[in-house]
């Protein structure tokens, strides 16, 4: 019994503290867009804006729903996503300590992919 407790409490936390920490990258790129200011990286060909609004999606909206444990499946897929572009399109060159960040990130949402979000989730309830 108590190691179940603690099982659904480490995914809490691997669910939560990554999406926090998401936030401060995905939040200012929010304000860009919202305030017009499309001016950003376009490593997939398809257009500044359209990519800023898909990293948008990746870095603020499906940490949002990763905190609350609302669709967490579903949004650790577009999270994970985004932080595999910026490890190995964006920062492809990169020497490893520019990627170490994006690869975390993205091996916590591949993670919360793989075990789902525990029972300290809305999905759960």
């Amino acid at each position: 019994m108590k190691n179940n407790l603690l099982v659904h409490l480490g995914l809490a936390i691997l669910r939560i503290l990554p999406s926090g920490f998401m936030l401060t990258h995905g939040i200012p790129k929010f304000q860009n867009l919202i305030s017009g200011n499309t001016e950003f990286p376009n490593p997939l060909g398809i257009g500044s804006a359209p990519t800023l609004f898909l990293t948008v999606i990746g870095e603020m909206i499906c940490p949002i729903l990763l905190i609350i444990g609302l669709k967490t499946r579903w949004a650790a897929v577009p999270a994970a996503i985004t932080m595999a572009v910026a490890a190995f399109v964006v920062h492809g060159g990169d020497p490893f300590a520019k990627k170490e960040l994006a690869l975390l990130y993205f091996t916590c949402f591949v993670v919360v992919f793989l075990l789902g979000p525990g029972k300290y989730s809305i999905d759960k309830k």
